[in-house]
Protein backbone atom coordinates (compact mmCIF):
# COMPACT_ATOMS: atom_id res chain seq x y z
CA UNK A 1 0.00 0.00 0.00
CA UNK A 2 1.48 3.34 -0.97
CA UNK A 3 -0.86 5.45 1.18
CA UNK A 4 1.23 5.24 4.35
CA UNK A 5 1.63 8.38 6.40
CA UNK A 6 2.02 8.94 10.13
CA UNK A 7 2.46 6.23 12.69
CA UNK A 8 -0.52 5.57 14.99
CA UNK A 9 0.74 3.29 17.79
CA UNK A 10 -2.63 3.04 19.52
CA UNK A 11 -4.23 1.48 16.45
CA UNK A 12 -6.85 4.26 16.23
CA UNK A 13 -7.39 7.16 13.81
CA UNK A 14 -8.87 10.60 14.46
CA UNK A 15 -12.41 9.35 13.86
CA UNK A 16 -12.05 6.68 16.54
CA UNK A 17 -11.74 3.76 14.14
CA UNK A 18 -9.55 1.34 16.03
CA UNK A 19 -7.64 -1.89 15.56
CA UNK A 20 -7.80 -4.02 18.70
CA UNK A 21 -4.16 -5.07 19.17
CA UNK A 22 -4.55 -6.52 22.67
CA UNK A 23 -3.72 -10.01 21.42
CA UNK A 24 -0.75 -8.92 19.32
CA UNK A 25 1.84 -7.10 21.44
CA UNK A 26 2.84 -10.02 23.67
CA UNK A 27 3.52 -12.19 20.63
CA UNK A 28 6.19 -9.98 19.03
CA UNK A 29 9.51 -11.79 18.66
CA UNK A 30 8.02 -15.17 19.51
CA UNK A 31 8.31 -18.39 17.56
CA UNK A 32 4.96 -19.49 16.15
CA UNK A 33 3.57 -22.68 14.70
CA UNK A 34 1.70 -23.26 11.47
CA UNK A 35 0.91 -25.73 8.77
CA UNK A 36 3.29 -28.47 7.65
CA UNK A 37 2.85 -30.42 4.43
CA UNK A 38 2.61 -34.17 4.87
CA UNK A 39 4.29 -35.20 1.63
CA UNK A 40 7.57 -34.55 -0.21
CA UNK A 41 7.59 -32.44 -3.36
CA UNK A 42 6.53 -34.33 -6.48
CA UNK A 43 7.18 -33.68 -10.15
CA UNK A 44 3.48 -32.91 -10.51
CA UNK A 45 3.73 -30.30 -7.75
CA UNK A 46 6.53 -28.59 -9.68
CA UNK A 47 4.74 -28.77 -13.02
CA UNK A 48 1.50 -27.49 -11.48
CA UNK A 49 3.36 -24.58 -9.91
CA UNK A 50 5.16 -23.36 -13.03
CA UNK A 51 1.96 -23.78 -15.04
CA UNK A 52 0.10 -21.59 -12.54
CA UNK A 53 2.92 -19.00 -12.55
CA UNK A 54 2.93 -19.04 -16.39
CA UNK A 55 6.65 -19.82 -16.18
CA UNK A 56 7.48 -22.07 -19.16
CA UNK A 57 11.13 -22.73 -18.31
CA UNK A 58 11.54 -26.29 -19.66
CA UNK A 59 13.93 -27.21 -16.86
CA UNK A 60 10.90 -27.38 -14.56
CA UNK A 61 8.37 -29.29 -16.68
CA UNK A 62 9.98 -30.92 -19.77
CA UNK A 63 11.44 -34.30 -18.80
CA UNK A 64 13.52 -34.70 -21.96
CA UNK A 65 15.01 -31.21 -21.71
CA UNK A 66 15.75 -31.58 -18.01
CA UNK A 67 17.50 -34.94 -18.51
CA UNK A 68 19.83 -33.25 -21.00
CA UNK A 69 20.66 -30.43 -18.62
CA UNK A 70 23.42 -30.25 -16.02
CA UNK A 71 20.88 -31.42 -13.41
CA UNK A 72 19.87 -34.57 -15.28
CA UNK A 73 16.28 -34.31 -14.08
CA UNK A 74 13.46 -31.89 -13.44
CA UNK A 75 14.18 -29.48 -10.61
CA UNK A 76 11.93 -26.95 -8.93
CA UNK A 77 12.26 -23.21 -9.58
CA UNK A 78 13.61 -21.14 -6.70
CA UNK A 79 10.10 -19.75 -6.17
CA UNK A 80 8.93 -23.26 -5.21
CA UNK A 81 9.77 -22.58 -1.57
CA UNK A 82 6.62 -20.51 -1.13
CA UNK A 83 4.50 -23.14 -2.88
CA UNK A 84 5.69 -25.71 -0.33
CA UNK A 85 4.81 -23.48 2.61
CA UNK A 86 1.49 -22.98 4.38
CA UNK A 87 -0.60 -19.84 3.95
CA UNK A 88 1.39 -18.30 1.08
CA UNK A 89 4.25 -17.61 3.50
CA UNK A 90 2.23 -15.01 5.41
CA UNK A 91 1.47 -17.09 8.49
CA UNK A 92 4.21 -15.68 10.79
CA UNK A 93 3.16 -12.14 9.79
CA UNK A 94 -0.48 -12.80 10.74
CA UNK A 95 -0.28 -13.40 14.47
CA UNK A 96 -2.84 -12.38 17.06
CA UNK A 97 -6.62 -11.99 17.01
CA UNK A 98 -7.81 -8.64 15.55
CA UNK A 99 -11.64 -8.63 15.46
CA UNK A 100 -13.24 -7.71 12.14
CA UNK A 101 -9.96 -7.77 10.24
CA UNK A 102 -8.72 -8.96 6.91
CA UNK A 103 -5.26 -9.35 5.39
CA UNK A 104 -3.53 -8.57 2.12
CA UNK A 105 0.16 -8.86 1.28
CA UNK A 106 2.49 -5.88 1.56
CA UNK A 107 5.73 -7.44 0.34
CA UNK A 108 8.29 -10.20 0.59
CA UNK A 109 12.03 -10.41 1.05
CA UNK A 110 13.87 -13.62 0.15
CA UNK A 111 17.40 -14.96 0.62
CA UNK A 112 18.42 -18.11 -1.29
CA UNK A 113 21.36 -20.20 -0.09
CA UNK A 114 22.12 -22.44 -3.05
CA UNK A 115 20.30 -25.69 -2.27
CA UNK A 116 17.90 -26.58 -5.05
CA UNK A 117 14.57 -28.30 -4.44
CA UNK A 118 14.35 -31.65 -6.21
CA UNK A 119 11.59 -34.19 -6.63
CA UNK A 120 11.39 -36.09 -3.34
CA UNK A 121 12.58 -33.22 -1.17
CA UNK A 122 10.47 -32.02 1.72
CA UNK A 123 10.69 -28.53 3.17
CA UNK A 124 10.22 -27.72 6.84
CA UNK A 125 9.60 -24.25 8.25
CA UNK A 126 10.57 -22.41 11.40
CA UNK A 127 8.45 -19.28 11.87
CA UNK A 128 8.74 -16.18 14.03
CA UNK A 129 6.58 -13.06 14.40
CA UNK A 130 9.11 -10.24 13.91
CA UNK A 131 7.39 -6.85 14.45
CA UNK A 132 4.63 -4.50 13.38
CA UNK A 133 3.66 -0.86 13.03
CA UNK A 134 0.32 0.88 12.55
CA UNK A 135 -0.06 3.69 10.04
CA UNK A 136 -2.94 5.70 8.63
CA UNK A 137 -3.92 4.75 5.07
CA UNK A 138 -6.48 6.04 2.60
CA UNK A 139 -7.48 2.43 2.05
CA UNK A 140 -8.68 1.55 5.54
CA UNK A 141 -7.64 4.14 8.11
CA UNK A 142 -5.50 2.60 10.88
CA UNK A 143 -3.67 -0.25 9.19
CA UNK A 144 -1.14 -2.70 10.59
CA UNK A 145 2.00 -3.58 8.65
CA UNK A 146 3.33 -6.71 10.37
CA UNK A 147 6.38 -8.77 9.49
CA UNK A 148 7.12 -12.44 10.01
CA UNK A 149 10.17 -14.59 9.30
CA UNK A 150 10.28 -18.12 7.86
CA UNK A 151 13.34 -20.35 7.61
CA UNK A 152 13.02 -23.12 5.02
CA UNK A 153 15.17 -26.24 5.43
CA UNK A 154 14.98 -29.57 3.64
CA UNK A 155 14.81 -33.10 5.05
CA UNK A 156 18.59 -33.13 5.46
CA UNK A 157 18.55 -29.96 7.57
CA UNK A 158 20.10 -27.96 4.72
CA UNK A 159 19.14 -24.29 4.63
CA UNK A 160 17.25 -23.59 1.40
CA UNK A 161 15.85 -20.09 1.88
CA UNK A 162 14.77 -17.43 4.33
CA UNK A 163 11.72 -15.25 3.87
CA UNK A 164 10.47 -12.11 5.56
CA UNK A 165 6.85 -11.44 4.66
CA UNK A 166 4.85 -8.29 5.28
CA UNK A 167 1.14 -8.60 5.98
CA UNK A 168 -1.29 -5.68 5.81
CA UNK A 169 -4.04 -6.15 8.38
CA UNK A 170 -7.00 -3.79 8.47
CA UNK A 171 -10.66 -3.50 9.38
CA UNK A 172 -12.65 -4.93 6.50
CA UNK A 173 -15.75 -2.82 7.19
CA UNK A 174 -13.72 0.40 7.14
CA UNK A 175 -12.07 -0.54 3.82
CA UNK A 176 -15.49 -1.37 2.38
CA UNK A 177 -16.91 1.94 3.61
CA UNK A 178 -14.08 3.99 2.11
CA UNK A 179 -14.24 2.14 -1.22
CA UNK A 180 -10.87 3.37 -2.44
CA UNK A 181 -10.70 0.91 -5.32
CA UNK A 182 -14.36 1.48 -6.20
CA UNK A 183 -13.37 5.08 -6.93
CA UNK A 184 -10.19 4.19 -8.81
CA UNK A 185 -11.25 1.27 -10.97
CA UNK A 186 -13.31 1.50 -14.09
CA UNK A 187 -15.00 -1.41 -15.83
CA UNK A 188 -13.08 -4.65 -16.27
CA UNK A 189 -10.81 -4.19 -19.27
CA UNK A 190 -12.02 -5.84 -22.47
CA UNK A 191 -9.15 -6.58 -24.83
CA UNK A 192 -9.41 -6.44 -28.61
CA UNK A 193 -8.06 -9.22 -30.81
CA UNK A 194 -5.21 -6.94 -31.87
CA UNK A 195 -4.30 -6.11 -28.28
CA UNK A 196 -4.31 -9.77 -27.30
CA UNK A 197 -2.08 -10.60 -30.26
CA UNK A 198 0.41 -7.97 -29.10
CA UNK A 199 0.38 -9.36 -25.56
CA UNK A 200 1.07 -12.82 -26.95
CA UNK A 201 3.92 -11.47 -29.10
CA UNK A 202 5.65 -9.93 -26.07
CA UNK A 203 5.10 -13.10 -24.05
CA UNK A 204 6.50 -15.33 -26.80
CA UNK A 205 9.57 -13.14 -27.34
CA UNK A 206 10.32 -13.33 -23.65
CA UNK A 207 10.07 -17.13 -23.70
CA UNK A 208 12.53 -17.27 -26.58
CA UNK A 209 14.90 -14.81 -24.89
CA UNK A 210 16.54 -17.59 -22.84
CA UNK A 211 14.71 -20.86 -23.34
CA UNK A 212 18.01 -22.79 -23.38
CA UNK A 213 19.02 -21.34 -20.02
CA UNK A 214 22.30 -19.77 -21.17
CA UNK A 215 23.70 -17.66 -18.34
CA UNK A 216 24.99 -14.14 -19.05
CA UNK A 217 28.60 -13.75 -17.95
CA UNK A 218 29.21 -11.32 -15.13
CA UNK A 219 32.07 -9.64 -17.01
CA UNK A 220 29.85 -8.98 -20.03
CA UNK A 221 26.83 -7.49 -18.25
CA UNK A 222 26.80 -3.68 -18.29
CA UNK A 223 25.22 -1.34 -15.78
CA UNK A 224 22.24 0.30 -17.43
CA UNK A 225 21.40 -2.72 -19.56
CA UNK A 226 17.75 -3.72 -19.69
CA UNK A 227 16.35 -7.21 -19.31
CA UNK A 228 13.81 -8.59 -21.81
CA UNK A 229 10.24 -7.43 -21.19
CA UNK A 230 7.76 -9.97 -19.90
CA UNK A 231 3.96 -9.90 -19.73
CA UNK A 232 1.44 -12.02 -17.83
CA UNK A 233 -2.30 -11.87 -18.38
CA UNK A 234 -4.97 -10.85 -18.91
CA UNK A 235 -5.71 -11.99 -15.37
CA UNK A 236 -9.02 -13.75 -14.86
CA UNK A 237 -11.03 -15.77 -12.37
CA UNK A 238 -9.59 -18.85 -14.07
CA UNK A 239 -5.98 -17.71 -13.72
CA UNK A 240 -6.46 -16.68 -10.07
CA UNK A 241 -8.01 -20.07 -9.30
CA UNK A 242 -5.19 -21.89 -11.07
CA UNK A 243 -2.64 -19.91 -9.05
CA UNK A 244 -4.31 -20.69 -5.73
CA UNK A 245 -4.58 -24.40 -6.43
CA UNK A 246 -0.85 -24.61 -7.14
CA UNK A 247 -0.09 -23.73 -3.51
CA UNK A 248 0.02 -27.28 -2.20
CA UNK A 249 -1.52 -26.48 1.20
CA UNK A 250 -4.81 -25.54 -0.52
CA UNK A 251 -5.32 -29.10 -1.73
CA UNK A 252 -7.50 -31.17 0.58
CA UNK A 253 -5.65 -33.04 3.30
CA UNK A 254 -2.13 -31.99 2.37
CA UNK A 255 -1.15 -30.26 5.63
CA UNK A 256 -1.37 -30.57 9.39
CA UNK A 257 -0.66 -28.21 12.30
CA UNK A 258 2.71 -28.16 14.04
CA UNK A 259 4.07 -26.17 16.98
CA UNK A 260 7.66 -25.27 17.90
CA UNK A 261 8.83 -27.26 20.95
CA UNK A 262 8.62 -25.54 24.29
CA UNK A 263 6.53 -22.55 23.15
CA UNK A 264 3.65 -21.98 25.57
CA UNK A 265 1.36 -20.19 23.09
CA UNK A 266 2.49 -21.13 19.57
CA UNK A 267 -0.44 -19.53 17.68
CA UNK A 268 -1.56 -22.44 15.53
CA UNK A 269 -5.05 -23.32 14.31
CA UNK A 270 -6.40 -20.06 15.71
CA UNK A 271 -8.73 -17.32 14.47
CA UNK A 272 -7.03 -14.07 13.35
CA UNK A 273 -10.41 -12.30 13.54
CA UNK A 274 -11.64 -12.69 9.99
CA UNK A 275 -15.05 -11.21 9.19
CA UNK A 276 -18.01 -13.50 8.68
CA UNK A 277 -17.63 -15.76 5.67
CA UNK A 278 -13.84 -15.57 5.52
CA UNK A 279 -12.88 -17.93 8.34
CA UNK A 280 -12.18 -21.65 8.40
CA UNK A 281 -14.50 -24.23 9.91
CA UNK A 282 -11.90 -26.59 11.36
CA UNK A 283 -14.39 -28.99 12.95
CA UNK A 284 -16.70 -29.10 9.94
CA UNK A 285 -13.74 -29.67 7.62
CA UNK A 286 -13.14 -33.06 9.21
CA UNK A 287 -16.26 -34.13 7.32
CA UNK A 288 -16.28 -31.64 4.44
CA UNK A 289 -12.71 -30.52 3.58
CA UNK A 290 -14.01 -27.67 1.44
CA UNK A 291 -14.75 -25.81 4.67
CA UNK A 292 -11.08 -25.06 5.22
CA UNK A 293 -9.55 -25.05 1.74
CA UNK A 294 -9.41 -21.25 1.72
CA UNK A 295 -10.93 -20.58 -1.69
CA UNK A 296 -14.47 -21.95 -1.45
CA UNK A 297 -14.55 -20.96 2.21
CA UNK A 298 -11.87 -18.92 3.91
CA UNK A 299 -9.72 -15.82 3.64
CA UNK A 300 -8.82 -16.21 -0.06
CA UNK A 301 -12.36 -16.33 -1.43
CA UNK A 302 -12.33 -12.63 -2.37
CA UNK A 303 -9.67 -13.40 -4.97
CA UNK A 304 -12.23 -15.17 -7.16
CA UNK A 305 -15.54 -13.64 -6.02
CA UNK A 306 -16.16 -9.97 -6.78
CA UNK A 307 -18.94 -9.67 -4.20
CA UNK A 308 -16.72 -11.04 -1.47
CA UNK A 309 -13.86 -8.86 -2.67
CA UNK A 310 -16.10 -5.84 -2.18
CA UNK A 311 -16.72 -6.82 1.44
CA UNK A 312 -13.01 -6.43 2.19
CA UNK A 313 -12.47 -3.25 0.19
CA UNK A 314 -10.97 -4.82 -2.95
CA UNK A 315 -13.88 -4.13 -5.32
CA UNK A 316 -13.27 -7.02 -7.73
CA UNK A 317 -11.39 -10.30 -8.05
CA UNK A 318 -7.68 -9.79 -7.61
CA UNK A 319 -4.38 -11.67 -7.53
CA UNK A 320 -2.09 -12.89 -4.77
CA UNK A 321 0.89 -11.09 -3.29
CA UNK A 322 2.88 -14.30 -2.95
CA UNK A 323 2.26 -14.94 -6.64
CA UNK A 324 3.71 -11.54 -7.55
CA UNK A 325 6.76 -12.30 -5.42
CA UNK A 326 7.20 -15.63 -7.22
CA UNK A 327 6.83 -13.90 -10.59
CA UNK A 328 9.78 -11.65 -9.67
CA UNK A 329 12.00 -14.58 -8.66
CA UNK A 330 11.09 -16.60 -11.76
CA UNK A 331 11.69 -13.68 -14.11
CA UNK A 332 15.15 -13.02 -12.66
CA UNK A 333 16.06 -16.72 -12.59
CA UNK A 334 15.09 -17.14 -16.25
CA UNK A 335 17.46 -14.34 -17.24
CA UNK A 336 20.23 -15.71 -14.98
CA UNK A 337 20.10 -19.14 -16.65
CA UNK A 338 21.10 -22.51 -15.25
CA UNK A 339 24.53 -21.33 -14.02
CA UNK A 340 23.11 -18.29 -12.27
CA UNK A 341 21.08 -17.93 -9.10
CA UNK A 342 18.83 -15.35 -7.54
CA UNK A 343 20.39 -14.68 -4.15
CA UNK A 344 18.17 -11.94 -2.72
CA UNK A 345 14.97 -10.11 -3.62
CA UNK A 346 13.06 -7.40 -1.84
CA UNK A 347 9.64 -6.77 -3.34
CA UNK A 348 7.20 -4.12 -2.17
CA UNK A 349 3.63 -4.73 -3.31
CA UNK A 350 2.02 -1.42 -4.25
CA UNK A 351 -1.27 -2.54 -5.80
CA UNK A 352 -3.04 -5.79 -6.72
CA UNK A 353 -3.26 -7.40 -10.13
CA UNK A 354 -6.98 -7.04 -10.79
CA UNK A 355 -9.24 -9.15 -12.99
CA UNK A 356 -8.96 -8.07 -16.62
CA UNK A 357 -5.54 -6.42 -16.24
CA UNK A 358 -2.16 -7.50 -17.57
CA UNK A 359 1.17 -7.23 -15.79
CA UNK A 360 4.35 -6.08 -17.54
CA UNK A 361 7.88 -6.69 -16.22
CA UNK A 362 10.66 -4.19 -16.90
CA UNK A 363 14.11 -4.44 -15.30
CA UNK A 364 17.49 -2.77 -15.46
CA UNK A 365 20.97 -3.63 -14.20
CA UNK A 366 21.78 -0.92 -11.66
CA UNK A 367 25.06 -2.17 -10.20
CA UNK A 368 27.73 -4.88 -10.09
CA UNK A 369 29.57 -6.33 -7.12
CA UNK A 370 32.68 -8.43 -7.73
CA UNK A 371 33.30 -9.47 -4.12
CA UNK A 372 30.05 -10.07 -2.27
CA UNK A 373 29.07 -11.58 1.05
CA UNK A 374 27.81 -14.57 -0.93
CA UNK A 375 31.35 -15.31 -2.13
CA UNK A 376 30.36 -14.80 -5.76
CA UNK A 377 29.95 -11.86 -8.15
CA UNK A 378 26.50 -10.28 -8.01
CA UNK A 379 24.52 -8.15 -10.41
CA UNK A 380 22.11 -5.66 -8.83
CA UNK A 381 18.78 -5.32 -10.60
CA UNK A 382 15.79 -3.00 -10.25
CA UNK A 383 12.55 -4.61 -11.38
CA UNK A 384 9.10 -3.09 -11.69
CA UNK A 385 5.79 -4.71 -12.44
CA UNK A 386 3.14 -2.40 -13.89
CA UNK A 387 -0.32 -2.82 -15.35
CA UNK A 388 -1.48 -1.72 -18.79
CA UNK A 389 -2.07 1.82 -17.47
CA UNK A 390 1.44 2.12 -16.04
CA UNK A 391 0.37 1.77 -12.41
CA UNK A 392 3.16 0.21 -10.36
CA UNK A 393 2.14 -3.10 -8.79
CA UNK A 394 5.55 -4.22 -7.52
CA UNK A 395 8.82 -2.42 -6.94
CA UNK A 396 11.62 -4.97 -6.51
CA UNK A 397 15.36 -4.85 -5.98
CA UNK A 398 17.45 -7.98 -6.37
CA UNK A 399 20.95 -9.41 -6.35
CA UNK A 400 21.63 -12.16 -8.86
CA UNK A 401 24.73 -14.35 -9.00
CA UNK A 402 26.22 -14.85 -12.46
CA UNK A 403 29.21 -16.91 -13.57
CA UNK A 404 32.37 -15.12 -14.71
CA UNK A 405 34.42 -15.99 -17.78
CA UNK A 406 33.60 -17.41 -21.19
CA UNK A 407 30.14 -18.73 -22.05
CA UNK A 408 30.05 -22.53 -22.00
CA UNK A 409 26.67 -22.50 -23.75
CA UNK A 410 23.22 -24.03 -23.34
CA UNK A 411 23.63 -24.85 -19.65
CA UNK A 412 24.76 -28.41 -20.42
Amino acid sequence: MSEQSTTAPTGADSSGTRLDLSDVDHRVGQLVGGGQLWDPCSASDIRRWVMAMDYPNPLHWDEEFARGSRYGRIIAPQSMAVALDFGHGAQPACVGHIPGSHLIFGGEEWWFYGARVHVGDQLFQQRRFHDYKVVETKFAGPTMFSRGDTVHTNQHGTLVARERSTAIRYLAAEAERRGMYDKQLGAVKRWTAGELAEIERVRHEWILSNRLGVSPRFDDVEVGAGLPRRVIGPHSIASFTTEYRAFVFGIWGTAHWVAPPGVEDPWINQDPGWVDGFGFDEDGARIDPRLRDGLYVGPSRGHVDADKAGEIGMSRAYGYGATMGAWCTDYLAYWAGVEGMVRHTRANFRAPAFEGDVTYFDAEVVGKETDSAWGAPLVHIRLRLVNQDGQVLVDCTAEVELPPGADRGAGQ
